[in-house]
């Protein structure tokens, strides 16, 4: 558009003159502005006392760890990699390690990298907004699945550890709010595939959602002619990202087992049925039984809300897919005599969540409207509920999240491994992977710096170790390497030859420093 103004004379002859009119500024969408607003809320409550709450886990050091291999050229592991996971999530998490040096230097490792963990949950928060407003919920219904997510206790101590998981869920999040596109592109479908593909590659387990995946991709594509097409896209944009992790192993030799290597098929074989299960969910005695206990410690609400909530949403068809999502984690998790890990339930907060809130906004928005005291009095109820039985509960959370400092043993003994140690290149030190990258930092050779589940079961560290636990000089007793000493016998040997040089923290969490009894060597 163009405004021609009146004539300007130059030399005596008029000339007209042409000018652009000023280009209206668009305003933010009030959808971006509503969740930018809350995910910014959620974040701060994240980032408070990150590094405090919940005690580090051996989990998070060795994914951070692994980051580390894959950033300083070290391979995909820092050490034998057995595909015991698609390395995807690591390789993000190692493209995102700028950002703890920038805000937060000196904290330990595994805090540090929890900040990295902020950019994924920010991007899952706006997705469970986006994935909402497709599903047909007004803009209070999209944030209060947001919130519920956000607000959740569960999310606040989960949402904070490094988990390969919390890149699979945003990544599957993307696949649903493409699948569900209201535009309709081909190029959408296959993005959702592409998109489905990375979240495999970022945590397996993820894979068992895709039927919901494609139950979005159905019903958005309902009654139209390309729908043929569209399931022909995102199944390309599947297999052509998703086909370079077997190509990978393909390249390498390490597609079938073998002798003296490594394969991927191996490696399934063994997560698929060679692990030792954790049992029921309805055995007290079991893992499983006990870890769904330590999730409901957390928030009841969401976990059970969230599971009804499941069964309703298989009834209606605009929330059917998440529905789907939910009940497939659902009957995973529930199954005897599976594995469950710890971190499981990360995959299935935002399903919850999305659950609720579209359960809750379709049973107040399909009430009549000309009577306008029934869906007052349903809000009312609503609140009522959230007033009386979830804000305590939660605030409750919320304040044991952001007070908690579980995690002052570790950085103690951090410090004492940094300062307190001489000839760090020339000691050998065993470890869990919580501490693993600190001692790397402070000095220590990484190949002397050794997690001790690889003293006995990786043959690699055993060649460097010709005389077992005589050649390692100091071993760092904590919760994780006491678990289970029996099974590791090199690990029974250490504690049993050394002694405490230092301890910090008490009880069951204490980190103890122990020197090799070097005397007793032959």
């Amino acid at each position: 558009m163009s405004i021609i103004e009146l004539p300007a004379r130059v030399n005596g002859v008029a000339h007209p003159t042409i000018t652009a009119a000023p280009t209206p500024r668009r305003r933010p969408s009030p959808d971006w502005l509503l969740a930018g607003g809350l995910t910014t809320l959620v974040l701060i409550l994240l980032a408070i006392n990150i590094s405090g709450f919940p005690t580090a886990s051996d989990d998070e050091g060795t994914y951070l760890a692994q980051a580390w291999a894959v950033q300083h050229g070290h391979g995909l592991a820092h050490y034998t990699y057995w595909y015991d996971h698609p390395p995807l999530g690591w390789i993000q998490l190692a493209a995102l390690s700028w950002l703890p040096g920038l805000l937060a230097p000196g904290l330990i490792a595994v805090a540090a990298g929890r900040i990295a963990m902020l950019p994924v949950q920010a991007a899952t928060l706006l997705l469970i907004y986006l994935v909402g407003r497709r599903l047909g919920l007004p803009r209070w219904g999209a944030a209060l699945a947001l919130l519920t997510c956000g607000l959740s206790p569960l999310f606040l101590t989960m949402g904070r550890q490094i988990y390969l998981d919390s890149f699979a869920v945003a990544w599957i999040l993307g696949a649903f709010a493409l699948a569900l596109s209201t535009r309709r592109h081909l190029w959408h479908y296959a993005a959702a595939g592409a998109a489905t593909a990375i979240a495999v590659l970022s945590k397996e387990t993820i894979l068992i959602v895709l039927p919901a995946v494609l139950l979005a991709l159905w019903q958005n594509s309902a009654r139209s002619t390309t729908r043929p097409w569209a399931i022909g896209a995102f199944f390309t944009g599947l297999v052509l990202v998703g086909g370079f992790y077997p190509l990978y192993a393909i390249l390498r030799g390490e597609l079938f087992p073998g002798p003296d290597h490594v394969s991927l098929i191996g490696a399934w074989q063994f997560q698929l049925m060679n692990r030792s299960g954790s049992g029921s969910a309805f055995d007290s005695s079991s893992g499983t039984y006990a870890l769904i206990h330590s999730w409901l410690y957390y928030d009841q609400v969401i976990l059970i809300g969230g599971l009804l909530a499941i069964l309703a949403a298989l009834a209606i068809r605009q929330l059917r897919p998440i529905g789907v999502a939910g009940a497939i984690l659902a009957v995973v998790a529930l199954r005897p005599g599976g594995y469950m890990p710890a971190m499981y339930v990360v995959q299935a907060i935002p399903f919850l969540a999305l659950a609720l809130a579209g359960v809750v906004t379709v049973a107040v928005t399909r009430l009549q409207p000309r009577r306008d005291w029934r869906r007052a009095t349903a809000v009312a109820v609503f609140a009522a509920v959230a007033l009386t039985f979830v804000v305590p509960r939660w605030y409750v959370g919320a304040e044991r999240a952001v007070t908690t400092d579980d995690n002052a043993p570790y950085a103690q003994a951090a410090a004492y491994l940094r300062t307190s140690i001489p000839d760090k290149q020339d000691t050998t030190v065993v470890v869990d992977d919580v501490l693993w990258l600190d001692c790397v930092d402070a000095g220590y050779l990484s190949e002397q710096v050794i997690w001790f589940y690889k003293l006995d079961l990786d043959s690699a560290v055993a060649e460097r170790l010709p005389r077992g636990w005589r050649d390692v000089d100091y071993v760092v007793s904590s919760p994780a390497l006491r678990q289970d000493p029996g099974g590791l016998p090199t690990v029974a040997a250490l504690l049993e030859h050394s002694t405490v040089i230092a301890e910090f923290g008490a009880q069951d969490a204490r980190i103890e420093i122990r020197r090799v009894a070097k005397e007793t060597t032959p």
